[in-house]
Order: C-alpha cells, then sequence, then structure tokens
C-alpha cells in the first residue's frame, strides 16, 4: 500500500507525526550522528562492534526525535510567535500535547532497552543523563541565555555513552571529544538561534544569539577554532595520521565558510552557515575512516 492510499485523515495524520520528530529534516541526526561515530572508531581503534555501531546509529535518530518531540511540548505556546515554527503541528493543534509527551517517552523506552540489552552497565548507568538532558534542554531556554550549552551537553553525551560501550571504560581522551563537541554544538546552534533572533526577543526566548548580540559571528569563530585545536589535540593523543588531520581541516576549511554564509546575519545565511556543519562533521568522521582504512 502507497501513502497516497491511505484515507486523507490518516495520512494527514501520519505526516504530522513525522513534522513532530523532525523525519523530514536529518540534520539534526546527523549533527549527532557523527561525533557518535568519532567516538566509536577512536576507542576502537578503527574497528566498533556492529552491534555498538547498531545500536548507537538507531538510538541517535531514536533520541533525537525523542528531543523534538518533547522540545516542541515545552515550546507549544511561545512557536505560534516565531516565523519559523508557528505551523509546527503541536503549536497548530494539529497534534496533542500528551502525543508529543508520549512519543518522547516510547523513544527514549526504546533506546534504553537498547542500551539495557545489548551493551554494558557503565553505558547504562551513562543513559540516565542522556535522557535527563533530552528532556530538560528545551526548558532551558526560559531560564538562561546559554541553553545552547545544554544542548552542546545532550548532543554531545552520546560520546561517553559510545565509548563505553565499545571500551567499557572512560579515557580523558572521551571528555577532550565531548568537549569539543559542546562547543561546536554551541557555534552551530547560534548560527540556528540567529535565524529566530528577531522574534525571540519579541516573546522573551532567551539564548547565546541574544547574548552574545554583534559579537555573535566572533564568538562563534572563537569557539570553532577551540573545536580545531581539541581535535588536533585528539589526534595526537590518538595517534592519528594524515588523513585524520585532512579531516580537521576540512571542518575548520568548512567553519571559514558557514562565516562567510552568514556574513550579513540574514535568516537564510544563517540557516546555511548552520546545516553547513553536517559537512563538517562528516569531515572529521571521513578522515578517521581513511586513516584506519590506509593503516
Amino acid at each position: 500500500m502507497t501513502p497516497n492510499a491511505l484515507p486523507e485523515p490518516l495520512r494527514n495524520r501520519l505526516t504530522d507525526y513525522a513534522r513532530l520528530l523532525r523525519l523530514d529534516r536529518p540534520i539534526g541526526s546527523l549533527l549527532l550522528l557523527w561525533p557518535t561515530y568519532w567516538a566509536l572508531w577512536l576507542a576502537a581503534d578503527g574497528h566498533p562492534d556492529l552491534i555498538n555501531l547498531v545500536v548507537f546509529t538507531l538510538g541517535v535518530f531514536f533520541m533525537r526525535a525523542a528531543g523534538c518531540a518533547i522540545n516542541d511540548f515545552a515550546d507549544r505556546e511561545w512557536d505560534r510567535y516565531v516565523e519559523r515554527t508557528k505551523d509546527r503541528p503541536l503549536t497548530a493543534g494539529r497534534i496533542q500535547s500528551w502525543e508529543a509527551v508520549a512519543l518522547f517517552a516510547g523513544l527514549s523506552l526504546i533506546s534504553f532497552l537498547m542500551v539495557v540489552l545489548l551493551t554494558n552497565a557503565l553505558t547504562l548507568y551513562l543513559s540516565f543523563g542522556g535522557v535527563l538532558l533530552a528532556f530538560i534542554y528545551p526548558f532551558m531556554k526560559r531560564y538562561t541565555h546559554l541553553p545552547q550549552l545544554f544542548l552542546g551537553a545532550a548532543f554531545s553525551w552520546a560520546i561517553p555513552m559510545a565509548w563505553a560501550a565499545q571500551a567499557n571504560e572512560l579515557s580523558p581522551l572521551t571528555w577532550l571529544l565531548f568537549t569539543a563537541n559542546v562547543l561546536w554544538t554551541v557555534a552551530y546552534d547560534t548560527f540556528y538561534a540567529m535565524v529566530d533572533r528577531d522574534d525571540d526577543l519579541k516573546v522573551g526566548i532567551k539564548s547565546t544569539a541574544i547574548l552574545f548580540g554583534d559579537a555573535d559571528r566572533t564568538i562563534i569563530g572563537l569557539l570553532q577554532a577551540m573545536v580545531v585545536l581539541i581535535l588536533v589535540l585528539v589526534g595526537s593523543q590518538a595517534e592519528r595520521g594524515t588523513f585524520y588531520y585532512l579531516g580537521v581541516v576540512a571542518m575548520a576549511t568548512l567553519f571559514v565558510y558557514q562565516h562567510y554564509l552568514a556574513r550579513e546575519r540574514s535568516r537564510q545565511g544563517c540557516f546555511q552557515a548552520f546545516l553547513n556543519n553536517n559537512w563538517a562533521g562528516f569531515a572529521v568522521f571521513a578522515g578517521l575512516l581513511l586513516d584506519q582504512l590506509t593503516r
């Protein structure tokens, strides 16, 4: 049966669920996926277990979808005043609040069960922190101008979890990678927040884009420079080769390009700069992969 063969009310309902979970916009999942793969490949010295690869690939997509559901639940009263989000299914009334919470709980439970059944105790303990961060992040924009920092922690928590699943321990390298990813997330999500800055100011939503003000691109650049430096340090400590460093150079080059895209701080330019980070994350992973394949 094709989607068009479904009754129209059911088809519309499924479309709204897909939009709630951002199945039509995989960028968030990809931004979460690449650092998770960095951790798996480094922890396994280039040979991650297939089960871990499957668990964390699925977990990334499930937890990102769960995060979107709880984010829209938290923002349901504010989204109607923001141009980019005013037609989201929850704020538009096409999906009820309890449905979003149920989807968050269900997807989180599935991810949790995969961890329980297919990984180890250390990963299980860490998973509680991941669920907590995924839940609290959407509410932080009401209380602090640093919600991007909480998003960074939430998006980066897959790194210690993946490392623990693969190595059954954490190392200083784990936390270096975690720190790099937190900083990277703050940088790219500030570009994203710059898209909504005018609307957020009107409704009282807080963000780093508002906090940084006219210094936004300068601070983003500093954060990106720190990311590159930390990743170079990671490569040195992990004894990576030329291809890894070429991947980091590619990321740095893309960072420069992002500033060109956002040079006028237009909504479209800032959004394109945000989207470009998918390629930055992929570049580092490609460097890791090629480094391993050519050893």
